[in-house]
């Protein structure tokens, strides 16, 4: 299994919690048990191959995460979709959102690159063209913000003496 098929089936069970309302671990026990699982080949491609260990590792820290600071991620996505009610944005989108924040901000071995392109693919996938390009610009806002040099931070601006002769 890929780091990407990986990330799709962290998205699924992150997904499936805004359902459910269970526990995280609950959720990565449940559906990563292998009689479940084998269930899930027929429904998905993901499901063909079982996550190694690192992956499982790797699922089980995002789902965690993602749901340990769900509220962080929800407030950073409503801080770039201008103009969107969160609540409008769709479950999928949010949880593809949810994720690629989480990923750009406590996972060392995730470029941030890599973490937008992924998100749009997955939201391509499942969600269509549009949601993708939505999940792209509040991404790529987010990361260009997290990127940005502070006010504070800059170089004060030189100022200019004139000298008189």
């Amino acid at each position: 299994m890929t780091r990407g098929n990986a990330r799709e089936l962290a998205i699924h069970l992150i997904y499936g919690r805004n359902f459910t309302g269970e526990e995280p671990e609950t959720v990565v026990a449940t559906r990563l048990n292998k009689d479940y699982y084998k269930q899930l080949s027929a429904e998905n491609d993901v499901y063909e191959e079982r996550p190694s260990r690192a992956q499982m590792n790797y699922i089980d820290t995002v789902v965690t995460g993602v749901a340990n600071r769900e509220e962080e991620l929800n407030t950073q996505i409503q801080q770039y979709s201008i103009g969107w009610d969160i609540s409008r944005i769709s479950r999928l989108a949010r949880s593809v959102m949810q994720l690629a924040m989480f990923e750009i901000q406590y996972i060392d071995d995730v470029p941030t690159g890599v973490a937008i392109s992924e998100a749009v693919r997955i939201a391509k996938k499942y969600d269509g063209d549009d949601t993708g390009s939505f999940v792209n610009g509040i991404l790529g806002a987010f990361a260009r913000a997290l990127t940005a040099p502070k006010a504070e931070e800059q170089a004060p601006e030189a100022e200019t003496v004139e000298v008189a002769e």
